[in-house]
Order: structure tokens, then sequence, then C-alpha cells
């Protein structure tokens, strides 16, 4: 793990200020400040973002979410409700290049801090404004949350198993997708504003993100009339792309390992090393659409291949040059393996309660 404060970000000297609680918004800031930029959250009275108790591992009553999203951060105390805690939150803007803001569409404006009044304070601030269906149209007034905004985007109704019902993708993902896509508007705002020498209001809708992830889904049920179901873990029409099952080094079942192996040339390797080098050139699965029309007989022949195998022994000769086979990551034991330790991304961050904290990325104590 590196412990080492990283070098000044290429953000080092733009400050940020992030108003509002949760995840979409203070995501953006947390990418922001990952990369240099000051980032001042401003938290209410009292107990503070919420997040600061969220999550489901708190050891001595302290959230182990919080210090990852609220990492690079300085934080404020403002009662933004108040006319003395107003004024205060413009003469912090006064100082800013951006204001990343969740609140629901018209609360800033009804607290004096809309984009009319800090615009005319700082003309060039950026506002990044995260919600639930965007600062305008028909649904603009409805709370959002990011599990609302990946049932209203598509993500939702695609997750899970043929014929079971819909399932969470296992991280807050709709949230995290508005976060980056807000965080990447920023910085288009911020280049555009080297010519332009003003800011401008970067508007993010949670169910607009997710959609911007939603590959051809429109143009397909548009043009096409196919309206996409859950598949599992399979990539319909692409094999052999899937979960597999393996030993463990018991020699017992109850392992996995992720195999793509979809390209020609993988794909041939891969027939070679179990042993079927005939299944290559069969009919059946002699080029990529051949394959995807028999992918449920094809993964059929592999899983009873790797079944039969421990997972360490078929990663290892993966890496040997068949294929980029990879054990399934659901073992924090994997997410924490040397290949992402040695591209930098473990860190430690040191909350004030909770000490050392491994983390992802440019992770640097909250303050």
């Amino acid at each position: 793990m590196n412990t080492a404060t990283p070098a000044p970000g290429p953000l080092a000297g733009l400050r940020v200020i992030e108003m509002g609680s949760l995840l979409a918004g203070p995501f953006a800031g947390q990418l922001l400040g990952d990369f240099g930029a000051e980032v001042i959250k401003v938290e209410p009275p009292g107990q503070g973002d919420p997040m600061r108790v969220w999550g489901q591992h708190r050891p001595q009553g302290h959230s182990l979410w919080f210090p990852i999203i609220a990492r690079n951060k300085k934080s404020v105390t403002l009662n933004l409700r108040l006319p003395e805690g107003q004024q205060l939150a413009r003469e912090l803007l006064s100082t800013a290049d951006v204001l990343v803001e969740n609140f629901r569409p018209g609360t800033l404006e009804g607290w004096g801090l809309g984009p009319d009044t800090l615009q005319q304070l700082n003309p060039g601030l950026v506002m990044l404004r995260v919600s639930g269906y965007g600062q305008t149209g028909p649904y603009r007034d409805r709370a959002g949350f990011g599990s609302i905004g990946e049932a209203v985007g598509g993500l939702r109704a695609l997750t899970g198993e043929p014929g079971r019902p819909p399932v969470r993708v296992g991280v807050t993902i709709g949230d995290m997708l508005a976060g980056t896509l807000g965080a990447l508007g920023t910085m288009m705002a911020l280049y555009s504003r080297t010519t332009s020498g003003r800011g401008q209001v970067v508007d993010v809708a949670l169910y607009e993100a997710v959609l911007t992830y939603m590959e051809s889904l429109i143009p397909e049920f548009a043009l096409a009339g196919q309206i996409r179901e859950r598949s599992g873990s399979t990539l319909p029409g692409i094999a052999p792309s899937n979960i597999y099952p393996a030993l463990g080094p018991d020699g017992q079942p109850g392992e996995w390992v992720v195999i793509g192996a979809n390209a020609d040339t993988v794909f041939r390797r891969l027939c070679a090393e179990m042993g079927r080098p005939e299944l290559s050139d069969h009919p059946d699965y002699r080029g990529h659409e051949a394959r995807g029309l028999h992918m449920n007989e094809l993964d059929e022949l592999i899983a009873a291949w790797t079944a039969t195998l421990p997972a360490d022994e078929l990663v290892t000769t993966a890496r040997a040059g068949w294929s980029p086979g990879q054990p399934g990551l659901q073992r924090p034991r994997d997410a924490a393996g040397p290949a992402l330790r040695g591209q930098g991304q473990h860190r430690a961050a040191a909350p004030r309660a909770t000490g050392q904290l491994p983390n992802a990325g440019r992770g640097t104590a909250p303050e």
C-alpha cells in the first residue's frame, strides 16, 4: 500500500465549494479533489452530511464510507437556512472556481444562492448541479436517488437473471455515474472559461447519466423493436464471455473465474488449452457470429473443463498467453491484488477516528 502523500495534481490551485450530501454531488467533489483541487465541503450544523453515519461497518461508531468520499476535502459548517449562513456562503463562493451541489432544484434559489445571484457575484463561477431529473422539465421537482435513476435510465431492468426480478448492481452506480459525468462537465466548463472568461451551469440528471451508458438500447427499440432483457452474467451474442466454475485451493468447488475469449485468435488459443483444438474450426464456433448463436452450448463445454481445475491454475495458464482470464473479483483479496497496488490504486487515507484506511485512488486525509 502506498502511504506517501501524492504530488500536487493538475487541478492544484482550483477552489471547489461542495454543498449537498450523500453521494452524487460529493462523488464529483471527490474526483476533483483526487486530482489536486482544493475542495471545501459545506455541511449543516449538528450531524453534518448523513454519509458520516452511512455504511454497514462503523468501527468506533465511525463510517468507513465517509472517509472515502470525503478524502482530500476540508469541511466547514454553515446553516444555509439562515440569512447569516447564506451571506457567509456568498462570501466563500466569491473566492471559488466551482460550486458542486445536489439539492432538489430550486433549493439554492430559495436561499439566495441561485445562478443569477452567484454569477453576478462571481462571473467565472462554474456551477455543477446534480439532481434526479435535471433543473428543467416536468419532473424537475421530484426527489431523485441513485436507485431511481438506475431504474428510469434502464439499468435495473437489465440487471439480474432471466425470469427473475431486477437486482441492484452491487454498488451505488447511478450516483457515481452522475458524479463522474458531473466532474467531466465541470472540466469542460472550466476549459470554456479559459476563452470566454465566464462560468456556466452544468446540469446533470441522475437518470440521464445512467441512460448515457445504455449502449444502443434506444435505437434497438426504435428501429428494430427489440427490448433488451436480463441476461445474467452473459453478454448476449458475444461468446465466450462469462463466469465459469472452478475449484478452490482445497480442491473443492466454490471458486469462479471470468473468461473473455471472444476474439477469434484468443478463442483458438483457449480451445488448444482445453485440449479441444478442433472446436475453433467447428461450424458452430468458427467466427464471432457463429459463437454468439451457440453461446449456451459453448459455455457448457467451457464450464465442464474449468470445473475440474483450480482457479489459480486457470489464471496462471491464462496469463501465460491463451486468454485475458481473471478470477471473479468477488473477494477482498482479489480487489487488493498486486496488480492494482502496482498501478498506485491503493493508498492510505488517515481519517481522525479510524487511523490508516486503505482505499482506491489518490486518497489523503479529510480535514
